[in-house]
């Protein structure tokens, strides 16, 4: 979702706020702008589409103050043009706003009747107006930005700055994330710790209902009554996750390549790989005593959620509940005291997988979270974290986060059926070998780059795909497909593969490629029977198996790819990786936008 920057220097701070709204484009954005004030005046500069647009108008036209606001903005209310880019101005105030404001049309028809006037769609320009008429009304700057925040209905990070005081930033949260970074004689503000990196790796998070008045020398944090509150001081790591391309293309390609490291990361916090055991864990549940297990998520984390589904009510005899994060926060599920809830998260800030975490807490079963950044939000409020250790993943389309989220959920599957007495002692020693087995097996698959490459040159000249799959592979198969059209942009839908009879199959002609996921198993011969109706119909079947499958496939493919043989626990881990490589050829192919595509954000803080 939208980024924000803010810098209270000793030197001029536009490069600087540049250089970090460039760390968070894997957040995803379709505009940019800065603002600062100069010789007590306030100058902004902005630009649609790319940062490379707002640095050439720099260069242009450059600003000079030491004190600045930033923002990459992803369009909720407003066209993505210049026009709606942030920062906002009305009168003394300037303001970049990450979020939604749910109460923005009430607001705005308060603030015309008071003749205020809007240049802008957006709902940001309101909270800028809302502070400015404090001011007039007599209040002091801080005081005013504390008054506008307590209308606001929705999700919202601020930073807000005022004309005429060079050594004052105010920032507030109720929902996206915002931290303060601390410095010597210089403070700063950020979306996250990868964009204060260079500047310090000293981070206070704020918490929901937080606003802090950020001065040169310190930054004083309140609650929404305004009342003073002490909030955790940290050391981020953020200095260690500055990343590039390295001899990538782009950083899809690099993360892609990355998984076998990061993947066997991940296992060793699960693993002791030399003593084939557990390493021990401190659960906030027992797995034997779970009558059941809910598990909620978005987008990719939530298809991960739905593999761990087969894998802990198959291995471990754990019924699971399982929902879409934004379904699941309004269906008022009921919740036993038998049960735990497990979230999944990259960013660990998607705002509905926490509104989900925060209903399960009040309900009051035991909850864990599965993330990537181990100060996120949704780390700070689960009993326990399992974090995936994929290191910052830039390209907005998941890859080593999912992955790693497969990685750490079958570990987690596995436990619970030693723990429930599911599986014998010495099956479990077989599931902690296979497990060790995942970064061979996923490095072995990244060599079949070059065949993947070429089926995807066929998949650029297509506009729509469909993707098969049974058991576990029936997830993959809408992951593969989430894939194609998050950065292809080419229509592709997954179905369970004995679906295809009861409405998909009408699609199929001899111009539509269908992708079968069909490694060689308990399911094979039933999706091979898939195949031949997709075959009898003239359609161009690409299937993905092992060895053996492609052997006892009775049905001829228009192109098979052959990974090496996969343990069923972690196929899903291994047959991820050729339907990411498709998604990315396709994309590379096609000549789109792989890193960021278009309409898409990273990280998803609103609703």
């Amino acid at each position: 979702m939208c980024g924000i920057v803010g810098i209270i220097g000793q030197a001029p701070v536009a490069p600087l706020i540049a250089d970090a709204l460039k760390r968070l484009e894997y957040r995803g954005y379709d505009s940019a702008g800065v603002a600062t004030i100069e010789s007590g005046v306030l100058a902004r500069r902005r630009a649609e589409g790319k940062l490379v647009n707002l640095e050439r108008r720099l260069q242009a036209e450059p600003l000079d103050g030491k004190i600045g606001i930033g923002h990459t903005r992803w369009a909720t209310h407003g066209a993505p043009n210049e026009t709606n880019a942030h920062p906002h101005f009305s009168d003394d105030v300037a303001i970049v706003h990450n979020g939604i404001i749910e109460n923005f049309a009430e607001l705005r028809d308060e603030l015309v009747r008071d003749g205020y006037e809007f240049s802008s769609q957006t709902d940001t320009e309101v909270i800028a107006h809302l502070v400015s008429r404090e001011i007039k009304r007599g209040a002091a700057p801080a005081e005013a930005a504390h008054r506008a925040i307590k209308r606001l209905e929705g999700a919202f990070a601020l930073a807000i700055m005022f004309r005429g005081d060079e050594d004052l930033i105010v920032g507030a949260r109720n929902g996206p994330p915002l931290a303060v970074g601390h410095g010597q004689g210089e403070m700063f503000l950020g979306s996250d710790a990868i964009a204060l990196a260079p500047f310090t790796d000293s981070i206070t998070y704020l918490e929901d209902g937080d606003w802090t008045i950020v001065r040169r020398n310190q930054a004083q944090i309140f609650d929404l009554g305004g009342n003073p509150v002490e909030r955790h001081r940290q050391q981020s790591i953020g200095t260690t996750l500055l990343v590039d391309k390295g001899n990538h293309r782009h950083f899809m390609e690099k993360e892609i390549h990355e998984q076998p490291e990061v993947i066997s990361h991940t296992l060793a916090h699960y693993l002791d790989f030399a003593g084939g055991t557990w390493r021990p864990l401190d659960m906030p549940f027992d797995f034997a005593k779970l009558d059941r297990l809910t598990i909620s998520a978005c987008g990719t984390a939530y298809l991960a959620g739905l593999i761990g589904k087969y894998w802990f009510e198959r291995l471990a005899r754990l019924p699971v509940d399982i929902d879409i994060a934004s379904e699941f926060r309004y269906r008022e599920i009921p919740l036993a005291k038998g049960a735990a809830a497990l979230f999944v998260s990259q960013s660990g800030e998607t705002a509905d997988t926490l509104a989900s975490l925060r209903y399960c807490r009040n309900a009051g079963i035991p909850i864990a979270s599965i993330v990537n950044v181990g100060g996120s939000t949704m780390a700070r409020e689960s009993d326990l974290v399992f974090p995936t250790l994929a290191g910052p993943e830039i390209g907005v389309a998941s890859t080593k986060a999912f992955t790693c989220q497969l990685a750490v959920i079958a570990s987690l599957a596995a436990r619970a059926a030693a723990a429930r007495g599911t599986i014998t002692r010495e099956e479990e020693k077989t599931l902690i070998r296979q497990l060790c087995e995942a970064p061979r097996l996923v490095s072995e698959t990244l060599k079949l780059q070059h065949r993947i490459e070429k089926v995807a040159r066929e998949l650029a000249h297509v506009r729509h795909v469909l993707y098969l799959g049974r058991d576990t592979n029936y997830p993959l198969a809408m992951e593969g497909a989430l894939k194609l059209k998050e950065i292809s942009y080419i229509h592709a839908e997954g179905y369970a593969a004995g679906e295809l009879k009861h409405g998909p199959i009408a699609l199929i002609d001899e111009t539509m490629p269908v992708i079968v996921i069909a490694p060689h198993g308990r399911m094979f011969e039933k999706t091979v029977s898939n195949m031949q109706e997709v075959a009898a119909r003239g359609g161009k079947i690409i299937l993905i198996t092992d060895g053996k499958g492609a052997e006892q496939a009775s049905v001829k493919a228009f192109e098979t790819i052959v990974l090496p043989d996969a343990p069923d626990l972690i196929a899903p881990i291994v047959y991820a990786l050729p339907l990411q490589m498709l998604a990315y050829f396709t994309a590379v192919f096609m000549g789109t936008d792989v890193d960021q595509p278009r309409n898409l954000a990273k990280s998803v803080t609103v609703e």
